[in-house]
């Protein structure tokens, strides 16, 4: 589904649809320029302890910690951002800037292409399989 009308901090159009990665994914519609920022994802503001604890009760965390004390949960909100998978080749980086979660392009996204950034460290601690079969995958988050 489309996301129309977007938000202002939303700055393509994207869609939501099942990704052959995980689950459902976030889809550009239109080109995504490289180095310009595809948009943010906003949530709930709990606290790192409170997240910590959210995520043991989850399989599909949707959690970021945005500083050593605050975290946001995206389980709730409307976001297309939420539903970004994570790639080991990803095309997008996520960057965190003032207490918000961002999400930039690497290079140019094509439409009909996944938007996908590698996760990093994850409260999974390498116990979840990694499902994005980049070349170089490295198995597991």
């Amino acid at each position: 589904m489309t996301q129309n009308p977007r938000p202002s901090y939303q700055k393509y159009d994207l869609a939501v649809r099942p990704s052959p990665i995980d689950g459902q994914g976030v889809f550009a519609v239109e080109p995504i320029v490289p180095r310009r920022k595809i948009g943010e994802i906003r949530g709930e503001s709990i606290s790192v302890a409170d997240a910590r604890i959210r995520a043991t009760r989850h399989e599909r965390i949707m959690i970021v910690e945005v500083s050593t004390r605050r975290a946001i949960d995206f389980s709730k909100s409307s976001d297309p951002m939420r539903y970004t998978n994570h790639s080991c080749s990803p095309n997008a980086r996520l960057c965190i800037r003032q207490g918000r979660v961002e999400f930039y392009a690497l290079r140019r996204i094509e439409p009909g292409e996944e938007v996908t950034v590698n996760y990093g460290e994850t409260h999974h601690e390498g116990r979840l399989k990694c499902r994005c079969g980049a070349p170089g995958c490295v198995g597991r988050l």
